[in-house]
């Protein structure tokens, strides 16, 4: 027998019970998306946020990972993350109640060594997902500038990221202060617009470009991934143009997708996120 089959437990708990979505539901979205989620966990440590009791229940992260056996650990500081290597390792998870996966930007080994360097676009109310995709628009055009190709995601709530696949060598000690000289200029050039500080008391009407993202312990939520939201929603991996038009027509709703939207789109499309998976880019201080 393999150990690795993984049995759905309390099918019909509910996960968000005022829209009737169970565990099963959760389930079976994951099961159908694993073809393309796996390969953006695989080998990467990954925090587990977990909602045993449904979304409207306490939640909490989990980074020290309490698995069977057969699910691989990596260690990175002080704690050891599960692998969701293949798909009886995401369904394990799944089964014990996880909602949402945030992996770390490490791949393998090198745990000091991120394959992207990225950008986590988070608007202060009243702005949103269009004034997002205006700053994400500039950030782009700023990374072309200097030679540097992203890719887009929502982040399954009110804001956007923008990953540039690295290649193997770069250090946090990179990254993380290139991503801040971007930020920063960004918000200086628009600084009605855009700030690159974490306060919150700056960022009312603002897009914080969050560049502090890009640390060893840090995470950001994987592609495809459910967010524990009042209605399910996923980190979609979006193509410009579309983020273009959402900016045009000032029209959020065209950067929102429920589960079966984003089953319907990878069938259709595949998937858009697929240049994070073997990054070729160096940074202008690597070249």
């Amino acid at each position: 027998m393999d150990e690795r089959r993984v049995r759905l437990t309390s099918p019909e708990r509910l996960v968000w019970p005022r829209l009737n979505v169970t565990k099963r539901d959760v389930f079976e979205y994951y099961a159908r998306v694993a073809p393309l989620l796996v390969p953006h966990l695989a080998d990467r440590p990954v925090t587990l946020t977990r909602f045993p009791e449904g979304v409207e229940r306490y939640g909490w992260y989990q980074t020290q990972c309490r698995g069977p056996a057969w699910v691989r650990r990596r260690r990175v500081a002080t704690q050891d993350y599960c692998l969701l290597d293949d798909a009886a390792s995401l369904l394990w998870a799944v089964n014990a109640g996880t909602v949402e996966l945030h992996p770390l930007l490490s791949r393998g080994e090198r745990v000091d060594e991120p394959t992207a360097l990225v950008f986590d676009l988070d608007p202060g109310p009243p702005a949103g997902l269009v004034e997002c995709s205006e700053v994400a628009l500039q950030l782009r055009a700023g990374l072309a500038a200097v030679g540097l190709d992203a890719v887009v995601k929502t982040t399954g709530s009110l804001g956007l990221h923008l990953a540039v696949p690295l290649a193997p060598g770069h250090r946090y000690a990179e990254t993380k202060p290139f991503a801040r000289l971007l930020a920063e200029r960004l918000a200086a050039d628009r600084p009605d617009r855009v700030v690159a500080t974490i306060a919150r008391s700056a960022r009312a009407g603002k897009v914080l470009v969050d560049w502090a993202q890009n640390a060893r312990a840090r995470s950001l939520v994987a592609p495809y991934s459910l967010r524990a939201t009042a209605v399910p929603a996923v980190s979609t991996p979006v193509a410009w143009e579309e983020v273009e038009g959402a900016a045009a027509e000032r029209r959020p709703e065209r950067l929102v997708f429920s589960p079966a939207e984003v089953l319907e789109r990878v069938e259709r499309i595949g998937d858009l996120f697929v240049a994070a998976l073997a990054g070729t880019a160096r940074l202008p201080s690597s070249r």
